[in-house]
């Protein structure tokens, strides 16, 4: 099997990054962590694990991939989550690879996990992803959230990522909280803007495509959550997004000011 570099970027990961590690040592005779300055013990676990650790200020989620690719001393490059782990059939698949085509980048099926149930309803799976690609043809762009690997060919491994997506319904909750937070910034960074009719009109798309295109409306309540939680991330986005540009034009924002 040739040679792969595994790569982790992680802030706070105590809880998932050791796994991470084994994860990938399984398929990877290097594993580097670039960590965000955590303030728990994901360093010392990364290293515990057999993990080279970088220490690097935040980037955004497609350059600090990027970072910690052009350090390895391999070209080809698995990129995981911190809560992401390789199952048996993505193993046996990566070492049976003669990855003689750098051309070419793998993708694989993530189940994402709320608790211990898997969600598979309104294209919560097979949720492809790219992960596996030789960095001197392939790359993540530039995109502070939710970075894509542009690779000139993508060939999908049919094989699976365990993703611990959510610790249960209140930490779904409270992530939407956050990563809609991130994605604003991100999209006001780019110079998109957002008008006062934006968060409705992008929560109703969500859900009518979750619900009827996704076909959530037929898969009980599991379709349900997971249409009501993307609209609901939807309007968040672009409402924040919205408030960014009310404060960047000097204007008071509708709930500010007010007694």
């Amino acid at each position: 099997m040739p040679s792969i570099t595994g790569v982790v970027i992680a802030f706070n990961e105590q809880e998932h990054i050791q796994q991470c590690v084994e994860s990938l040592s399984q398929v990877c005779n290097e594993v580097i962590v670039v960590d965000s300055h955590s303030q728990d013990d994901t360093p010392a676990l990364a290293q515990q694990a057999g993990a080279r650790v970088l220490d690097n200020d935040w980037l955004g989620d497609g350059p600090q991939r990027t970072y910690g690719a052009e350090r390895a001393n391999n070209d080809w490059i698995l990129s995981l989550d911190a809560d992401e782990r390789l199952e048996d059939d993505a193993v046996a698949f990566i070492k049976a690879l003669s990855l003689d085509d750098p051309t070419v980048a793998y993708s694989f099926r993530r189940r994402n996990l709320v608790g211990k149930r898997w969600i598979k309803a309104a294209g919560f799976y097979p949720d492809l992803v790219t992960r596996l690609y030789n960095r001197t043809q392939s790359d993540f762009n530039d995109k502070k959230t939710h970075a894509n690997l542009i690779a000139a060919r993508t060939v999908d491994s049919d094989t699976h990522l365990r993703h611990f997506t959510y610790q249960g319904l209140n930490d779904w909750i409270t992530r939407i909280n956050t990563l809609s937070s991130e994605d604003a910034l991100s999209m006001h960074a780019r110079g998109k803007a957002a008008s006062r009719f934006s968060p409705g009109f992008h929560a109703l798309n969500s859900l009518v495509r979750k619900l009827v295109f996704k076909g959530g409306f037929f898969q009980g309540l599991d379709g349900m959550n997971v249409a009501v939680t993307t609209a609901f991330h939807a309007y968040m986005k672009y409402l924040k997004l919205y408030e960014l540009g009310v404060k960047e034009k000097g204007e008071q924002s509708q709930w500010e000011g007010r007694r």
